[in-house]
């Protein structure tokens, strides 16, 4: 199935005139001040300590793209709730929100575009089984470049979340780090055996520091063994590394509040488009500050990029 409609295309390449996309970073920003009346909100940046101009802001009611990636493997009671509380959470969202679906088992696979009719997104979501192999480390370096490569050429918003059920026993790649030597006790791989899921994390956290849409993920089950808490915590710092947010459920009962709340969060982000200098260090670091009239507002926002000159 390829990636991209010819349709999705054009509304890739249509680009809003007045900057140089190839020279400009994106940049998303969360404003977590009470929601009293802003007025106007202003945005000021630096790059490596040096003024950025901010060159154009989108905000939450600007045109969005949300790629949602089903990770889905396990048992059908957490799986259920998910489906129907995100067919509901797709329902709410405004009509400039395009939703794409993947499912990542087996790679990454495209089962519907990104579009103003949702039809065929929904019935994705009911159709979808739960069964294979876990899929989201194999795939979020991919999902990642594909929404950064449509954010490089539209003015949208976007942002990828993976809902997820994966255990890391269930992963074709073995990251258990079994024992080496059964008869020394002082063998490493006993003492640390979430290491190569720990290495695993920070490879992907590398891979991802040059992308510029955020990841987000809910986990629908929590799993309390050791290698599975240092799983989902690898979870977390991966989706902080990109400025998203991960949530696990700890029942059944939270996975629609979590889905919920992670859809509020998406909805919300501001996208800036920053001015890159000419020459610029590969290894970003990022200040922005937000003020509505004389008043400082408090902000999210990421703080690095690593970026890979071409």
């Amino acid at each position: 199935m390829p990636l991209l409609r010819p349709w999705l295309l054009a509304f890739l390449l249509t680009v809003s005139p007045g900057f140089d996309r190839a020279a400009t970073l994106r940049v998303p920003a969360w404003i977590e001040d009470s929601p009293t009346p802003l007025g106007r909100v202003r945005f000021a940046a630096t790059l490596n300590g040096a003024p950025a101009p901010v060159l154009a802001q989108y905000g939450p009611s600007s045109d969005q793209v949300i790629l949602i990636v089903l990770d889905l493997t396990g048992d059908v009671s957490f799986v259920d709730p998910a489906r129907q509380a995100l067919i509901d959470e797709i329902g709410k969202l405004p009509a400039n929100a395009w939703v794409g679906l993947l499912r990542a088992q087996d790679g990454l696979h495209v089962l519907a575009d990104p579009g103003p009719d949702r039809a065929p997104v929904l019935q994705a979501i009911q159709d979808i089984a739960s069964s294979g192999k876990s899929g989201l480390l194999d795939t979020v370096e991919q999902s990642l470049s594909l929404a950064d490569a449509m954010m490089r050429k539209s003015s949208a918003r976007v942002s990828v979340l993976y809902i997820t059920d994966s255990s890391v026993y269930n992963y074709r790649d073995d990251y258990t780090n079994p024992v080496i030597n059964q008869s020394d006790p002082h063998d490493l791989s006993r003492r640390f055996p979430e290491q190569l899921i720990v290495e695993k994390i920070d490879k992907l956290v590398q891979g991802v520091e040059s992308l510029q849409p955020p990841l987000f993920v809910v986990h629908l089950h929590y799993r309390g063994s050791r290698l599975n808490e240092a799983y989902q915590s690898g979870l977390k710092t991966l989706s902080d590394a990109t400025a998203g947010d991960s949530e696990v459920c700890r029942s059944i009962a939270e996975i629609p509040t979590a889905l919920s709340a992670m859809f509020a969060r998406i909805s919300s982000a501001w996208s800036l488009s920053l001015s890159l200098p000419a020459r610029f260090h590969p290894d970003l670091r990022i200040r922005v500050a937000a003020f509505a009239g004389d008043r400082e507002l408090q902000l999210s926002t990421r703080s690095r990029f690593t970026l890979k000159r071409k």
